[in-house]
């Protein structure tokens, strides 16, 4: 008799995890021991924070923890429920009020993460005898939204608006609905969408826009009010999304754009309808996070003279930033192994900035991503600048 050898369910596991590691593709996970403060404890280690998000250094803001207690001390930890039953408090909808003001728009929804809003819109608003045409360095949320979604698709080259305008005369009349969709600022690169070239061809076209400004938001445009104010063409995008858990210091995702835009986003996105809602504490922290952007503008303007210093005593020192024009600043190695050996060290000399490798990027672009905060010091980039010269000649990449 035939000896059947038993599938073992999941071997792949291991298997696939000791590849990455072998390629230098894994991730190290490092514990954030203390608040996200430019000053931070890592792993028992005292760190010059250079690599999260929290570009306003707002996550620790008085105004936005208070805000936190007391919305906590009046609704509740929790919301008790989505939002589409019984889970949409006073305070979300007072939050959404005040993002649309803030974004120049008719409208605003909160949705649970950034993620979430694409993975959960972009399925909806396209559909099978439609076409999304999407910048071929997206971000991987963008691309899993499209991938749910049961429309053709099409790429164009980065930022490239001629090729965008190839791709929409080729479909102009082969689909009922067109969706252009796009980073505002590119996360690995921290280069910035021609968003106003974008929309004026989509116009030409019938073709709808969306932006995700995650990283734009609370960065760049006017008081950081993002990627529409950038190119003053608010309202003008049908679709703004993007996220408080980055330079608003929080967590959570946002669409802004007209009230039918909204109307339709809560009725029909299921991450939106199947999630539950965000906690009192986060909304009141939200709230507070936009009366901080409105009222104290010294944080969005402090951020981008630490970015310019940062970014030119980098090239100085002879690294390659690539095309960043904003606070997210690479430090291009090239090979994987290398980009490790830099963040390694960088951290043991006391700075903490992290290696991005493929598949985040291309294999021969793997780089250190720096990202600015508004609450380091002329003191502390010094400190950092130092250690990136001296590890920079080590290694061979200066």
């Amino acid at each position: 008799m035939t000896q059947v050898t038993k599938r073992n369910a999941t071997k792949f596991l291991k298997d696939e995890y000791d590849e990455l590691v072998k390629n230098h593709f894994e991730w190290n996970i490092k514990i954030l021991e203390s608040g996200s403060t430019p000053h931070a404890i890592v792993n028992g280690k005292e760190i010059i924070m250079m690599c999260s998000n929290n570009y306003l250094n707002l996550s620790n803001h008085p105004r936005l923890i208070k805000g936190a207690v007391e919305a906590a001390q009046k609704f509740g930890a929790g919301s008790g429920s989505v939002r589409a039953i019984a889970g949409t408090m006073k305070l979300h909808t007072e939050v959404e009020k005040r993002l649309a003001r803030f974004k120049r728009t008719e409208s605003a929804l909160i949705y649970q993460t950034g993620f979430a809003a694409n993975s959960g819109l972009i399925p909806q608003l396209v559909g099978e005898g439609d076409i999304v045409i999407s910048d071929e360095l997206n971000h991987g949320s963008i691309i899993d939204g499209v991938r749910l979604t049961k429309a053709d698709r099409a790429i164009y080259k980065h930022r490239d608006v001629a090729d965008l305008e190839k791709v929409l005369k080729d479909a102009d009349r082969k689909y009922r609905r067109i969706l252009i969709i796009t980073d505002g600022v590119f996360s690995m690169d921290g280069d910035i969408a021609p968003m106003d070239k974008i929309v004026k061809v989509a116009n030409e076209y019938g073709a709808m826009t969306y932006v995700d400004d995650a990283h734009g938001e609370g960065v760049i445009g006017p008081d950081g009010r993002g990627i529409g104010a950038h190119f003053h063409i608010e309202g003008k995008i049908d679709v703004e999304m993007g996220t408080f858990s980055k330079a608003f210091g929080v967590v959570g995702g946002l669409i802004a754009g007209s009230q039918d835009l909204v109307n339709f986003a809560y009725n029909k996105s299921r991450t939106w309808l199947l999630s539950g809602s965000h906690p009192p504490a986060v909304a009141g922290a939200q709230l507070a996070a936009i009366d901080v952007l409105e009222t104290e503008p010294q944080h969005v303007k402090r951020l981008w003279e630490n970015t310019k210093y940062f970014k030119k005593e980098l090239n100085t020192l002879g690294f390659d930033t690539g095309e960043s024009e904003t606070p997210i600043t690479p430090v291009i190695v090239g090979d994987s192994g290398k980009a490790k050996e830099l963040s390694n060290r960088l951290f043991t000399e006391g700075v903490f900035a992290l290696p991005i490798v493929f598949p985040m990027v291309a294999r021969d672009r793997a780089r250190i991503r720096t990202m600015m905060n508004a609450g380091l010091s002329k003191q502390d980039l010094d400190f950092a600048l130092h250690a990136f010269e001296k590890l920079g000649k080590q290694l061979a990449i200066i």
